[in-house]
């Protein structure tokens, strides 16, 4: 196996195990308050939640092809391309190789992870403009920023080896 090929893996396997935190760890809290007179600072609606929260919520509230499309790119797409990039990576058949790398090439073009990743930014900085909402990027953010990354670091890295005949 070619050495860029090893860092490829590894990557792989990086962004696969930095997708699952990405994904289940809270990446957006919400808080919508005001200063009232007498009152004070008073908190209408605070809100924690991660991807598949948000997804869940999302279903039950009515808002399912929304819901589907965020599970569908936020989570389907990815994990199924990190897969296929580790068999590509482990399978020795090159034509098979061939195939999932077109594969993983066509779906790459459909994933939404990075596209997620600066709405939520762009929303965040968006409502910092606002005094009465507050909006704070955590943990589950700073995974899955980091599973993008890294997740298209180990596709570039990945090259396909054809089998030497003798």
């Amino acid at each position: 196996m070619l050495k860029r090929n090893i860092a490829a893996l590894i990557l792989t396997i990086v962004s696969l195990a930095l997708l699952y935190p990405g994904l289940t760890r809270p990446i957006l809290q919400l808080v919508i308050s005001a200063e009232l007179p007498i009152i004070g600072k008073t908190t209408f609606y605070e809100q924690t939640q991660s991807i598949l929260q948000t997804v869940d919520t999302l279903y039950h509230t009515n808002n399912k092809l929304v819901a589907i499309l965020i599970f569908l790119f936020s989570v389907v797409v990815p994990f199924t391309k990190g897969v296929i990039i580790l068999a590509v990576l482990l399978f020795k058949n090159f034509s098979l190789k061939v195939r999932l790398y077109r594969f993983v090439y066509i779906i790459g073009k459909w994933s939404m992870a990075d596209v997620f990743v600066v709405g939520v930014f762009m929303a965040f900085l968006s409502t910092q403009s606002n005094s009465s909402i507050e909006a704070n990027l955590l943990e589950g953010f700073n995974y899955f920023a980091a599973y993008c990354i890294v997740s298209l670091l180990g596709i570039q890295m990945a090259k396909l080896e054809k089998p030497v005949t003798i």
